[in-house]
């Protein structure tokens, strides 16, 4: 990464709800003094020039050996102990953040010695950054201020801090003033989070993977709940045997007359040629139940990089397609972005000599950059990444029933099992109702025994997608390729 190009003045801080609790205990044990740390990021920079610094690893400063007294101001971190950090961001292309902590709950700000230490410092270290970014964060118990200095030796502020945990919650250095009109629209909903939860599912970015049975069900669902913009992403078009599961498909969509077997091959072929995308479906289904949704109906594979870089400044993302590539890219952008997402399925395993119906189940995954991966927890099947890497067999691997050596049946009420659990985690999530001690198990329900069991998530502390190692591709946003596939 070449020096940082910032189009607007808007920078946030993202940190996994793991690490903020660990710089949180260490902040405020309870003493009523001051403490440090750093904290190096990696950058994701948007489209419309916001960037997003994203928490890669934390490094407590010792008291009395790395956060000593002051010379001009109360404490300091030492000369080394800086040295060591800012010349490794250097080398790796991190931003490179101090932390310390000052009194107060929801409203912080640094002091005037702060920022005269700022400008005595932050021109060297800018020198030794080579390019990169370098700044200081201030942490009250309940809000964060952040002096962001740029190549240029112009500086921004941090305009807030989001904390990727069991909820979402979100830090500024005050609190800020709204002024909420209440929709009638949504008043037996907002009855459960109020109008302020209401509000923040308007201002909400989602991105859906796959429309097909479990994407039309949350398309349909998170445009009934009120969230305000999406990202949809699907290659395919409806088809007659889509019709009892894609939520609002209808047989003029199929083109069902011509696509009829009793027509000649190439008048069936023509009408899949024709037949409507199943994003459009969605996008229709959309508005119909929140008219002001902003929504990107992408008709295209997400493995495609300018589709994959469609989804990189929402706020959450559900994977409904069941490709192992698709997985794979999605594993990827939770941990190498921090954007918490979820995959949602359901299976019906067919013995294929005999027609015997195995254990149905359906499955929510919730996949955040605590938690750890799909890869960890063997979610992703190297083999079928192999085959599907093949050209024609991933074709077929991403639809449902096209041909005879497909057989892959689906409900729509087993859908909606997954597609409500994992929309009811989302809405919870946004509007920090999820408990605090909230399983973050995968869930598995199993119909046919009217059961449900709990997987618990493994995380390693090598894997190369969540670890912690200098080979992840945790947080390191712009600076690590996505693994999208190459355009023949």
């Amino acid at each position: 990464m070449d020096k940082l190009q910032i189009k607007g003045r808007h920078c946030e801080l993202v940190l996994s709800g793991d690490m903020y609790e660990k710089l949180n205990a260490h902040l405020f044990p309870g003493d009523c003094d001051e403490h440090g740390a750093i904290i190096k990021a990696g950058v994701a920079s948007t489209t419309d020039g916001r960037v997003r610094l994203l928490a890669r690893s934390l490094h407590i400063a010792i008291d009395g050996q790395d956060y000593v007294p002051g010379v001009r101001g109360y404490r300091m971190l030492k000369a080394n102990f800086i040295q060591n950090h800012i010349l490794e961001c250097r080398d790796k292309r991190l931003v490179y953040l101090a932390v310390h902590n000052h009194s107060g709950f929801d409203s912080v700000a640094f002091s005037h010695e702060d920022m005269q230490s700022h400008e005595r410092v932050y021109p060297a270290l800018l020198d030794i950054a080579s390019g990169m970014p370098v700044g200081a964060l201030v942490f009250a118990t309940n809000a964060v201020a952040g002096d962001i200095w740029l190549s240029d030796h112009s500086r921004i502020k941090l305009s807030s801090a989001t904390i990727i945990g069991h909820r979402r919650r979100l830090l500024r250095d005050a609190p800020v003033g709204t002024s909420l009109l209440r929709d009638e629209t949504y008043d037996r909903q907002a009855l459960l989070f109020g109008n302020v939860g209401q509000q923040i599912l308007r201002k909400t970015k989602i991105g859906i993977i796959g429309l097909g049975g479990a994407g039309s069900l949350l398309a349909e669902y998170l445009g009934h709940l009120g969230v305000g913009r999406f990202v949809l992403i699907d290659d395919d078009r409806i088809e007659i045997s889509n019709l009892p599961r894609v939520v609002g498909a209808t047989r003029f969509d199929a083109l069902t007359w011509l696509a009829d077997q009793r027509m000649p091959s190439w008048i069936r072929n023509m009408a899949k040629r024709l037949a409507r995308k199943k994003v459009s479906i969605a996008k229709r289904i959309i508005s119909r139940a929140n008219k002001n949704a902003l929504i990107e109906a992408v008709y295209g594979n997400v493995l495609d990089l300018e589709n994959a870089n469609r989804l990189l400044d929402c706020d959450y993302i559900f994977l409904a397609a069941d490709t192992m590539r698709a997985r794979l890219l999605f594993n990827a952008i939770v941990h190498q972005y921090l954007i918490p997402g979820v995959q949602v399925g359901a299976k019906v395993p067919v013995d294929g000599e005999t027609g015997e119906v195995g254990d149905i189940f359906s499955i929510v995954r919730p996949v955040t950059p605590d938690a750890g991966c799909l890869l960890c927890n063997q979610v992703i099947d190297p083999s079928k990444l192999q085959e599907e890497g093949q050209g024609k067999k991933e074709l077929a691997a991403q639809r449902y029933v096209n041909d005879i050596e497909v057989h892959a049946p689906s409900v729509i009420t087993l859908n909606a099992i997954s597609a409500s659990q994992a929309a009811n985690d989302f809405m919870l999530y946004m509007t920090g109702l999820t408990e605090q001690n909230a399983e973050r198990s995968y869930m598995r329900f199993i119909p046919r025994y009217r059961q449900m069991s709990f997987d618990e998530p493994r995380k390693g502390p090598s894997c190369s997608e969540c670890g912690e190692g200098s080979n992840s591709r945790f947080a390191l946003g712009n600076l690590k390729n996505l693994p999208t596939r190459i355009k023949s």
